[in-house]
């Protein structure tokens, strides 16, 4: 599989879950490099047993921390490393859950834009009913123009086809209503737009919509999305936590018999499966995972980058954008 470099030292559990969830992605055939202080992750490594390519970063952008001013006093940080061996092509993508703002800025300075798009847009994959959604953006950009949602549907369209599997997929704009002049300025002017796009563009959903199977992509601004994306992880927890409570006080066999189900519905609602969400419109592989990730979360960021490297999904994205 493809070459992935990992931003080891970010994250609330870099580097112990970090450099597991890198042995195991290895296991799985991803070929990574480990980006960080290598004296710390040569300990972690030999916790496992295993030995992966290390390249030297000595310096972390933290959470808290301005990203470009970060960037600028830290130049041998863990993130813009990583990204610097993406921009000379000695990886073909690479995975961070330090800060999503470091991320996107290393990502954006460093590796570069796709000729023509005026913002990347974090994709986050959604376990819905059918096949999963993409949402598009995530939290990358809170203030868009309506010409801006629809490259993010077609950037979106790219994205279903390759990570996804879905042939035609069909884009929805995110309102609150169904009928085409429903929303702000920013949603009535962008459907416009979107009906003469090169998608297939289905009108516009509600939040409810996801469970409806009634789209492969959504599209709306990084605020309204992030704010979705919570809200969404956030009920996933509920539900889970209410069907736990509701089988607590049956009888022990009964219990056994339901919890193999129970698990496999918990697996398909976490945000792990899928590791973290695409950045979309930057000329390599870009996954951003969860701060607090696991090493099962940091495995599956490095497999989805392995995949989206070697179907090419930069290439392809800068393709239909110029078509």
């Amino acid at each position: 599989m493809a070459r992935i470099a990992l931003d080891a030292m970010g994250g609330d559990n870099a580097p112990t879950e970090t450099v597991a969830g890198a042995v195991e992605a290895a296991g799985r055939g991803v070929e990574v490099v480990l980006v960080g202080h290598p004296e710390v992750l040569e300990a972690e490594l030999a916790k496992h047993e295993t030995r992966l390519p290390i390249v030297d970063a000595l310096e972390v952008i933290g959470m808290g921390e301005d990203p470009a001013r970060a960037m600028r006093e830290k130049p041998g940080a863990s993130i813009s490393v990583a990204a610097k061996l993406v921009a000379e092509h000695s990886a073909e993508g690479l995975v961070s859950a330090g800060s999503t703002g470091a991320a996107m800025a290393a990502s954006a300075i460093v590796i570069g834009r796709v000729k023509g798009v005026t913002r990347p847009s974090i994709a986050s994959i959604f376990p819905t009913p059918g096949s999963p959604t993409i949402v598009l953006d995530s939290g990358a950009n809170p203030d868009v123009k309506p010409e801006q949602l629809v490259q993010f549907a077609i950037m979106g369209t790219v994205a279903a086809e390759v990570l996804l599997g879905i042939e035609d997929p069909r884009v929805g704009l995110l309102s609150i209503g169904e009928e085409k002049g429903k929303g702000r300025d920013l949603e009535r002017e962008a459907y416009e737009l979107l009906e003469q796009a090169p998608i297939r563009f289905v009108g516009n959903v509600e939040g409810r919509d996801v469970a409806a199977d009634k789209s492969d992509v959504i599209v709306t601004d990084g605020f309204t999305g992030n704010i979705f994306l919570k809200t969404m992880e956030g009920a996933a927890q509920v539900i889970m936590r209410y069907a736990m409570e509701a089988i607590s006080g049956l009888e022990a066999d009964v219990q056994e018999s339901v919890l193999p189900a129970l698990g496999e519905v918990r697996r398909r609602l976490d945000y792990e499966t899928y590791g973290g969400a695409q950045l979309l419109g930057v000329k390599g592989v870009v996954v951003i995972a969860h701060g607090t990730s696991s090493r099962v979360a940091i495995a599956n960021a490095l497999v989805m980058a392995a995949e989206g490297a070697e179907h090419d999904l930069p290439g392809r994205l800068a393709a239909r954008l110029a078509s």
